[in-house]
Order: structure tokens, then sequence, then C-alpha cells
């Protein structure tokens, strides 16, 4: 069901809890801030209703019946059509490494319960004034550098053309870098051109990344360089 508010925006929210009355809370509050709404309270309905209402943003409870939140959230983020579209996670769940997961998947940001309706509106207006890191024209573009290939259209890389898998971080980190070949980066450019300004990770997560990186490439996974007291870059030929 999608609801209006007083003085809506044009930001159309969906919010995805199998829990009706944090379901009503959270659209109620959303809407005497202005924006529109869609009640969702599966998974499944909420894959459906992506493809429909195209919205400008998703609340994402991780704890659904039959597909969970960080299912729907790999299905979204690895979708050329809604991987765009930003998800801020709400859990009931203390557990760092559930919370890990999800921004792994690509999620922008979380909410734990119970949480403050302001808090939840802050990070909602947080990510949506994020700016998009890389234009949908630029993820379309197939890339070739040495024996690495990568096709964000179909979020495939790979090497000496056998299929690598990677996370959506570990994805858009590459992407990144082969797009600017002999570019350094720091960590903090990193996140704010993978994930946006504000994500909450820190410089270690990025080192992490690289290092999970690098292992699934193999010996490709020299062709990644670290800049001491800098940050990274791709090897320039």
């Amino acid at each position: 069901m999608q609801t209006v508010g007083n003085n809506a925006t044009s930001d159309l929210i969906m919010v995805v809890d199998d829990e009706v009355d944090i379901l009503e809370l959270v659209c109620y509050n959303l809407e005497e801030s202005g924006y529109r709404t869609i009640r969702v309270e599966t998974g499944e309905e909420a894959l459906k209703q992506v493809q429909k209402t195209n919205p400008d943003l998703i609340i994402l409870d991780l704890m659904l019946p039959a597909i969970n939140g960080l299912e729907v959230c790999r299905i979204l983020k690895n979708n050329l059509s809604t991987a765009d579209i930003p998800i801020i996670m709400l859990t009931a769940r203390g557990e760092e490494s559930d919370i890990v997961t999800g921004l792994e998947l690509g999620a922008d940001d979380y909410v734990t319960k119970p949480f403050s309706p302001r808090v939840l509106l802050a990070r909602i207006k947080a990510v949506i004034r994020r700016p998009k890191s890389v234009s949908k024209d630029k993820r379309k573009e197939n890339l070739t550098y040495e024996n690495i290939s990568i096709s964000p259209g179909r979020r495939q890389v790979k090497v000496d053309d056998i299929k690598i898998e990677l996370t959506f971080t570990e994805f858009e980190i590459l992407h990144l870098l082969l797009r600017h070949p002999g570019w350094v980066f720091t960590r903090n450019q990193i996140v704010e051109q993978v994930r946006g300004d504000n994500y909450p990770v820190t410089d270690r997560s990025v080192d992490f990344q690289i290092v999970g990186l690098r292992k699934k490439l193999g010996d490709a996974g020299d062709l990644i360089e670290t800049v001491r007291g800098v940050g990274y870059r791709i090897k320039e030929l």
C-alpha cells in the first residue's frame, strides 16, 4: 500500500517489516515528515514491489519470514536496475556479524531496534543526500585491464576468463580502481566513492577488503598496490 504524507516530497520510501506495529510506526513518522511510503511485510513482496515502484530508499528489516532481509539486500544490490537504491537495515540483532554482513552485501546504513524515529529520519536524510559515486552509464561500461575483465552490468569479474566471486564492496572497490589506473585513493576516498560519505566503516575495514580482493584475484591481485601512508592504486602499466 502506498501512502502520501503531508507536504509530500518526491522521495518514495519502501518500508519492509513483518511486525505490523513497527511498520505502522515507521511509516507514520515518514509520512509526517513529508515522505511517500510503501508498506511491505515480506521479502518476496519487497522484491516484487521494487520492480513496480522503483523507490528512492528502502528500510529493510533483517528478520523476515521465508526470504530474509540479507537475501533481499543481496538480490537487489546484484541487480543493475536496483543496485543504486539505498538500503537502511533495521535489525533487533546486536551481533556485529549481522551488521557487517549487511554492509558487505551493499546496505548503506543500519539502525538497531529499539530505535528513535528521529534518529531513523536523520539517517534517511543523510543517505538520500549522499552523491552517487558512479553514474549508471559508467556502471554499464565493461573494462579490461591486463588479465582482469569486469562487467558492471552482469556484476561479473573474470581473471584469465575464469569467473571470480566478489562481495558487493569488493566489486565496487575493484571497479573504482580499474577506472583510474595509477591514481592513488586514500581509504577515506575509497569509502566516499564506493559507499558515499559518512559510511560507518573504518580504515581497517578498507584494508580488510583489499586483502580479500587480492586473495580472490590470485596473481592478478599484485596489480593492486599499497602506497604506504596514503592508500591504494592499480599499478599503471
